[in-house]
């Protein structure tokens, strides 16, 4: 059965909002949800405080350039006359 992730073209993003005190939490809290989440090394793409909490956006990258792209390899090749 193939599995979804196998046909990510480059990331994964998770937007949410995290009720914090200011943005140096929301950070934390962010790169802690990562972590529970087991999603390895992420990125913050987006931050925004608003005094309340932080909405913030979550990258995990699948493939980075020059990755072997599994998706690629699951394109079965075009025969000769296929448009």
């Amino acid at each position: 059965m193939k599995r979804a992730l196998d046909s990510v073209m480059d990331a994964i993003d998770i937007e949410t909002y995290l009720v914090c005190a200011d943005p140096l939490e929301g950070k934390k809290l962010a790169m802690q949800l990562g972590t529970e989440l087991n999603l390895g090394e992420i990125d913050i793409m987006y931050e925004e405080f608003d005094g309340y909490g932080m909405r913030v956006r979550l990258r995990k990258y699948i493939y980075k350039p020059g990755n072997n792209y599994l998706y690629l390899e699951n394109i079965a090749p075009e025969k000769e006359g296929d448009l």
